[in-house]
């Protein structure tokens, strides 16, 4: 386990703070909070915090929000796993060498598009469960593929491959960035956006806006990523009779942009682009999975669920999770994060109890997924530091999430 996740959050605010040369107060002040919050988090009196507060703290005290959770920073290796997974891989898939010495991939074993297709959607399907390793083992190698039968083909076949390419660079930038690998993943999306200029596929910088405004949200970067969300919903617009996937590609943008506003505390924003996304998922009738993302009735739902969690409405958050319809219909990992959203509420109203069975739903859904994914480790550590040793569900999932005690 890294050093990073041996000590909680409140410890890394602190540590960093002292670094910047700050008083609570004064960091208080710069990331606009009171002091009782900072020192109830330095102290470990409170191991969680809205995002907003994370990107407030983050921004005052010039890091990433990663820095500040705890997440994890390499793979994980399954004890049966076939290959791997690795980082320094993955970078050097993204960034190799060759590109700035000249060199040439090597285009003598390069696949054919059919394989490059068939591996890309195997890819989307191991990222919806959350099997966060085998992304890891199987990218790279799906990148170098993708180059070079880029550098092998010409015409169709060389658009074909570039839309290939530019799928899997955005994967591997949603990769780079649940390790907290932010700038890695900013590169990942320069190159995607390289490959979009000579693909086939229009909509592909669509999802690219879509995963760009994700990256910069995690780094922190929040008027960013509401802008760059915004901007191409705004050129996308549809209309009444507009296709049900260009509708749900502008749904998924007006989410994204809502993501970013929410933890700038801009309900007003939020509340005006959940209702729009509303509209376009009435529109769309039922959840349809937009390249590897879902959009639709139950999505939106989640989503405003875990906006009300965010802005502090726990009670309304609880409220209206039972009404969020057709949970089957969406990915694994959604699932999962919508469960948590739900733990996060029951933990604020001070429910432990049922917050330690929503995550326990979870994981259920996605175990892998939860070991990598910060807010559930850390809502775990609060739990379990408060519960006795009598809870035994909770020092079990800890034990399960490789929590140290």
């Amino acid at each position: 386990m890294s050093a990073t996740h041996e000590s909680g959050m409140g410890e890394r605010i602190a540590r960093l703070r002292m670094r910047r040369g700050l008083t609570q107060e004064r960091l208080a002040e710069k990331a606009g909070l009171s002091v009782d919050v900072v020192r109830k988090l330095e102290q470990g009196r409170r191991r969680t915090a809205r995002l907003s507060t994370v990107n407030a703290l983050a921004a005052a005290l010039d890091t990433e929000p990663s820095a500040l959770l705890g997440q994890l920073t390499t793979f994980e290796v399954p004890p049966t796993a076939d290959e791997a997974p690795s980082v320094l891989a993955l970078r050097q898939a993204v960034s190799p060498v060759a590109d700035l010495l000249g060199g040439d991939d090597d285009v003598e074993d390069a696949p054919s598009i059919v394989q490059l297709k068939e591996a890309l959607a195997s890819t989307g399907s191991i990222r919806r469960e959350g099997r966060v390793a085998e992304i890891g083992a199987v990218l790279p190698q799906l990148i170098r593929d993708a180059r070079a039968a880029v550098h092998a083909s010409a015409g169709r076949d060389a658009a074909a491959a570039n839309s290939v390419l530019a799928v899997a660079y955005q994967v591997a930038a949603t990769t780079l960035t649940a390790l907290g690998k932010e700038d890695a993943a900013f590169t990942a999306m320069e190159r995607s956006l390289a490959a979009i200029r000579s693909c086939d596929d229009p909509n592909l910088e669509t999802l690219a806006a879509s995963t760009l405004s994700w990256v910069l949200t995690k780094q922190g970067r929040l008027g960013d990523a509401e802008r760059i969300a915004l901007a191409r919903a705004e050129q996308i617009e549809p209309g009444f009779r507009s296709a049900p996937q260009d509708i749900a590609l502008w749904g998924v943008l007006l989410l994204r942009a809502a993501t970013a506003a929410v933890r700038q505390e801009k309900e007003q924003q939020v509340e005006d682009l959940m209702r729009q996304a509303t509209a376009a998922a009435d529109l769309v009738g039922e959840d349809r999975l937009v390249y590897a993302t879902p959009f639709g009735p139950t999505n939106v739902g989640i989503a405003k669920v875990n906006f009300l969690v965010e802005m502090d409405r726990s009670r309304e958050a609880v409220r209206t999770a039972p009404a969020v319809p057709d949970l089957t219909s969406l990915p694994p990992t959604w699932r999962a994060r919508f469960h948590v959203d739900r733990a996060l509420a029951h933990t604020d109203l001070g429910e432990d109890a049922r917050a330690v069975r929503a995550l326990l739903t979870a994981e259920q859904d996605a175990a892998e997924w939860m070991r990598y994914h910060a807010t559930s480790r850390r809502l775990v550590e609060e739990l379990r530091g408060r519960a006795t040793r009598g809870s035994a569900p909770v020092f079990a999932l800890a034990e399960r999430l490789g929590l140290a005690d």
